[in-house]
């Protein structure tokens, strides 16, 4: 695997380098997909853990991405996301529901181009709106920290998820 991402600038705004932190990450995601089939994307290699693979890795983050800044910091609808549904079973925001890893792919960039779009309109001092979760009291700076905490963590499972599934492995 080769790439060509960058850090963000080393002299850069709070915003550009949380942002570019954050976008970072993401296109590590994303770029640990690439040249997969549909069958590796899908296939689990920790057998403890049947919902950790590529997909259900994408799968994941785009509602994390919905669950932080459309609903607890927009204080939007809940439903829409599958982490939310008490009646679905636990990490229902893994399962796939059979979704090709393209599909999901281009959900996550919708995803990330919306939550860009929410943090280019409002104050990284500006606090969550959504009445029922402790969480939504945090501000916006906050969260696109716990973000980039998030995207970087699953973003190291799927190094270790990519090496397990064809060798392929690389940071840079």
């Amino acid at each position: 695997m080769t790439s060509s991402l960058e850090r963000p600038p080393f002299q850069a705004d709070e915003r550009t380098a949380l942002v570019g932190w954050l976008d970072l990450q993401r296109q590590i995601l994303r770029w640990k997909c690439e040249g997969l089939s549909e069958a590796d994307a899908h296939r689990s290699v920790v057998p403890t853990s049947p919902l950790m693979t590529m997909a259900g890795l994408i799968s994941h983050m785009r509602w994390v991405e919905h669950c932080w800044l459309e609903v607890l910091f927009l204080g939007g609808d809940k439903t829409a996301n599958p982490a939310f549904d008490e009646k679905a079973p636990d990490d229902a925001d893994w399962d796939t529901g059979g979704r090709t890893l393209r599909e999901l792919l281009a959900d996550y960039e919708a995803q990330c181009a919306r939550s860009n779009e929410i943090v280019a309109a409002a104050s990284l001092d500006d606090v969550g709106r959504h009445p029922e979760f402790r969480s939504a009291k945090a501000n916006l700076r906050w969260m696109l920290i716990h973000l980039i905490e998030e995207t970087g963590r699953h973003a190291g499972h799927a190094d270790i998820v990519r090496e397990l599934l064809d060798g392929a492995k690389g940071y840079y």
